[in-house]
């Protein structure tokens, strides 16, 4: 089980490190958009981006442990997570789904096992488990950098 566990480790720090970013922002600040780079690259807010990172950790175990692979769009739109509290709440929710799944893992030889992610679409677990880890530290990264647009960019009035 040493991979499982390194692996569910990782989950574990992606949330331990949202969960803080999320607890120095400031609420008017969660949904704040930076001015976009150029034409066509939209920049993500640091709610809107550690949200999307936690949807991509959902939607992978929520597909393991319910066998529920859709996008959780609807339930994680900032009309709905409007509160730093709500985001956290939100968080939560996601880390005991991430939980559930992790303690379906019985060693490290199910990391071979092929997943069913549609009907004719099949990845070996570890794949799928990595992937869905970059993919979410991608999207937390994305936070970060906004984030550390603060300490130079007024936000606009609200």
């Amino acid at each position: 089980m040493v991979l499982i566990k390194f692996i569910d480790q990782q989950f574990a720090e992606l949330h331990r490190r949202s969960i803080d970013l999320l607890m120095d922002l400031a609420a008017e600040r969660l949904y704040w958009e930076p001015e976009p780079v150029g034409p066509s690259a939209r920049a993500f807010s640091c709610g809107e981006s550690l949200v999307r990172s936690a949807r991509a950790v959902e939607r992978t175990f929520g597909g393991l442990t319910a066998n529920l692979w859709d996008d959780p769009f609807e339930w994680t739109l900032p009309e709905t997570l409007r509160t730093p509290a709500d985001v956290i709440e939100y968080f939560g929710e996601v880390e005991a789904t991430r939980c559930r799944g992790f303690a379906l893992f019985r060693d490290d030889g199910d990391l071979a096992r092929a997943i069913a992610l549609a009907p004719d679409e099949f990845k070996p677990l570890g794949e799928l488990l990595l992937d869905t880890w970059a993919r979410a530290a991608h999207w937390q990264g994305r936070a970060f950098a906004v984030h550390s647009l603060f300490a130079v960019t007024v936000p606009p009035h609200i």
